[in-house]
């Protein structure tokens, strides 16, 4: 299975807080750099500022500073020179949405996890301070808000409440040193698309292709694995969750080659695996192997769809166009594979299964014993070509079955719409029209499906297919 990256987001409440804790080298015991654009200053203003708009607001909860991204990286980052590396994390970050950031790089306690902390403000300074004069007096009430009356913060001994403020005409009642949040930045949108920005930019220093990140996409047939530090506790138990997870998509893999819809693939995941989960925590809380349960439930499920499924016919390599062609090869060799292992699935495996059951006897020992060897060998093999079907599709670029499967039936459609209009044109061309509309009717333009097929195929390797590279970082620096 493809490693995904590790990008999440975290509101801060206290950034100055924050800032000295991830920078500071007496509370990080493995800290190798630290980066700033904006000083102290900055962050200390930016802090002040959005506490005194929060207030004014009179909205409930905590006040965000500021934000943090923490990005893991692949250990191979250990061989970079750090500074190196931050600083083009971070102005990365910097030059994409123009705002001022703070970095550090670390190592968790155990050096198992580098990572970075990329704190950043959701505010930009003004170019000129926005300060405002009060025309008349102002009045403020004891949390902050603006009121229209001296008499609203009033007591009932003539007196100013104490916490209520009163400013004078002329003098300075509100100032901003900065703008409004971007709004951007609250949404799911930016941290979709700031994953698919590091994960590339970590691709982009990283030599093998097979050690590449991907952008795990929630809305795939596919389950993620989850991330085994060393020395974890609970690393038999994410292991098994893991297996699990990996037959799931292995069969997810085979149900597209067979043919099964990738909505109904989704349907599947949707109702077996998401909702029976979610229902289950809420009614006994999270047990240990009961989401590992769900998710064999939900395979065997998925199995049972694919043997009431024929598999689909080959395509038929009848169309002039070598771009389809390659695809329609490609096609072919994956549903092969997918037979070989259907066939081991739906009718070698239970067969030896039904010999073993049916083999009964105190003196059948020797012969029990060679059958359940033979079962355990036929379900490795099954293990490895399922584990392989994906690597025939990857070898011309395309990331998994899913990518691949959703750009074939698009070329297809392509396809099949040209050979209507060519079909239609020749008939009108048979038809012996008149003059004038025989000029007006054209044939469809084969130029421009071929390009549509050379664009969609790119579009379906996109996702591998690592950025050029800005520069490479000095291995030899540390």
């Amino acid at each position: 299975m493809p490693r995904h990256s590790f990008i999440q987001m975290s509101k801060l409440p206290n950034v100055k807080g924050r800032i000295s804790y991830i920078t500071s080298h007496a509370r990080q015991e493995n800290l190798y750099a630290t980066y700033r654009t904006a000083d102290s200053t900055f962050w200390s203003n930016l802090a002040r500022e959005s506490q005194q708009e929060f207030q004014r607001s009179g909205t409930e909860g905590k006040c965000i500073e500021a934000r943090e991204l923490i990005i893991a990286l692949p250990e191979i980052y250990t061989q970079y020179e750090p500074q190196q590396v931050l600083t083009d994390f971070t102005e990365e970050f910097r030059r994409r949405y123009g705002v001022e950031c703070v970095s550090a790089l670390h190592h968790n306690k155990r050096k198992t996890n580098y990572h970075i902390h990329l704190i950043f403000s959701e505010r930009r300074l003004l170019p000129e301070p926005d300060v405002k004069v009060a025309s008349r007096s102002v009045f403020f009430d004891e949390t902050g808000k603006r009121v229209r009356t001296k008499k609203e913060i009033t007591g009932e001994d003539g007196q100013i409440r104490k916490g209520c403020t009163v400013i004078k005409k002329g003098e300075v009642y509100e100032s901003h040193l900065f703008t409004t949040k971007d709004t951007r930045f609250k949404g799911e949108p930016f941290l979709r698309e700031i994953k698919e920005v590091y994960t590339e930019l970590i691709n982009c220093h990283i030599s093998d292709p097979e050690q590449h990140l991907k952008v795990f996409d929630k809305n795939s047939v596919y389950l993620p694995a989850k991330k085994i530090g060393k020395n974890n506790p609970k690393e038999d138990e994410i292991k098994a969750d893991n297996a699990a997870r990996q037959e799931w998509n292995r069969t997810a893999d085979m149900a597209l080659l067979s043919g099964i819809s990738e909505a109904k693939i989704l349907e599947v995941k949707q109702t077996e695996i998401h909702e029976k989960a979610s229902q289950s925590i809420k009614s006994k809380g999270w047990l240990p192997g009961l989401f590992r349960s769900i998710v064999n439930k939900a395979k065997d499920f998925l199995q049972n769809l694919i043997r009431e499924h024929d598999m689909p016919p080959k395509p038929v390599l009848e169309i002039d166009m070598a771009e389809f062609r390659t695809m329609q090869k490609l096609m072919i060799k994956a549903q092969d594979k997918a037979k070989e292992i259907r066939h081991l699935q739906d009718t070698v495996l239970p067969k030896l299964k039904q010999q073993l059951a049916d083999t009964k006897g105190i003196f059948k020992g020797k012969e029990r014993k060679a059958l359940t060897e033979q079962i355990q060998r036929t379900e490795k093999e099954i293990a490895e070509k399922l584990d392989k079907l994906p690597d025939v599709l990857k070898e011309d670029g395309y990331p998994d079955v899913q990518a691949f499967m959703a750009t074939y039936r698009k070329a297809e459609a392509v396809v099949e719409q040209y050979n209507r209009d060519l079909a239609a044109w020749e008939r009108q061309v048979r038809e012996k029209q008149k003059p004038a509309q025989k000029e007006q009717a054209k044939p469809p333009e084969r130029e421009s499906v071929l390009k549509r097929l050379r664009q969609l195929q790119a579009e379906g390797k996109q996702r591998n297919q690592p950025r050029q590279r800005k520069k490479s970082f000095d291995r030899d620096s540390r």
